[in-house]
């Protein structure tokens, strides 16, 4: 379609000659090392600490830019998020904290699950880039103590504090698709499997067709039951890639299902994403976040679904800046909140502009 050829040449072109040069150089500490959390209009840092998602989200984000024709320092960039995290984040049992002062002073050791999804996502492009075995190893070693340290009969994982979450599993099946696409199925086809079959029976809603996000310890939705719409289109893209590697057809249907929630859950008024919706459908927060945006596009685009697509793509555009910088929330009115663009947004942008291409 003309329309979406232009606008992916335009998220293309914002992304190469704006995004990636501005936060390869001022999105970096060049004084502590590690990924700046935030830059404000300025393009200057602002105060804050360094979560180690940021730091593996960043890295993820660079190597993935060599494979969208930028053709900037992406290896030595991506390596100052991975060197950062093993400098100060990495604990004694293998896995990462999640916080640290701009220094790497640790100011929570809590492993979240979380967070180390995000590193094996990271790595499996270390491993694409550059077919490093010492990647594939580190990788292996890292979900092999997730699984010993928060695995569970199910097939599921545990998040910190003993919290049963799905979002934390939804980055972990990514994590294992990516790993299947460089690698082979032999070690991750089971742990994606194990995902996709706890989303089937548990996280989604099949009488509502509808996926929660917080549930009890026997995988039951707490209260109500939370939807996100992001999420909805979050795991639409993941299960219908799922669906065409595992050959299971429920993933496809299931993936058709909560995109069409996720539908439900964009204002007309200001073509957006809300941010959370009731079980029903109903809005509980009308506030939209750069990122639901962004999933959606992937989910309309792997779907055919092209004119959301579209609709997606010229929502998120009033996000950007002319900089490379963005907004990260729309309020009620349709304002965008003026406040630093936080980094971790640009991992959701560039697969988005992969999409749209």
């Amino acid at each position: 379609m003309a329309e979406l050829d232009r606008l992916a040449a335009q998220y293309q072109n914002w992304l190469v000659a704006k995004a990636l040069p501005l936060w390869s150089l001022k999105g970096v500490d060049a004084q502590c090392g590690g990924f700046h959390e935030l830059l404000g209009d300025d393009g200057v840092a602002p105060p804050a600490p360094k979560r180690a998602r940021v730091q593996a989200r960043q890295s993820f984000t660079f190597l993935y830019a060599q494979t969208m024709g930028w053709d900037g320092p992406w290896s030595d960039v991506a390596h100052v998020g991975l060197d950062h995290l093993d400098r100060f984040y990495l604990r004694s049992d293998g896995l990462y904290a999640t916080l640290a002062d701009r220094a790497g002073t640790i100011l929570n050791s809590t492993a979240m699950t979380y967070d180390q999804a995000f590193v094996l996502l990271a790595l499996a492009y270390v491993y694409k880039r550059a077919g490093d075995a010492d990647a594939r190893a580190k990788a292996e070693t890292l979900m092999a103590r997730l699984v010993a340290d928060r695995g569970l009969p199910n097939g599921g994982f545990r998040e910190a504090n003993d919290a049963f979450l799905s979002n934390p599993h939804m980055h972990l099946f990514e994590a294992s698709l990516a790993w299947i696409e460089v690698a082979g199925q032999e070690s991750w086809f089971p742990i994606a499997r194990a995902i996709a079959s706890l989303a089937h029976h548990h996280f989604i809603d099949g009488q509502k067709g509808v996926l929660f996000e917080t549930f009890d310890d026997q995988w039951k939705p707490l209260g109500e039951g939370i939807v996100e719409p992001g999420h909805q289109f979050e795991w639409a893209w993941l299960l219908e890639r799922w669906s065409r590697i595992g050959g299971e057809a429920w993933a496809h249907d299931a993936a058709l299902s909560l995109f069409r929630a996720g539908e439900r859950g964009v204002d007309a008024a200001r073509g957006a994403a809300v941010d959370e919706t009731d079980a029903d459908l109903r809005v509980r927060r009308a506030t939209a976040r750069l990122w639901p945006q962004t999933e959606r596009i992937k989910a309309a685009m792997i779907l055919g679904e092209h004119k959301a697509a579209i609709a997606g793509a010229e929502c998120l555009w009033r996000y950007l800046d002319s900089t490379g910088l963005w907004r990260d929330k729309m309020n009620e009115a349709g304002e965008l909140i003026v406040e630093p663009a936080p980094a971790s947004s640009l991992y959701h942008i560039i697969c988005a502009v992969a999409a749209l291409r």
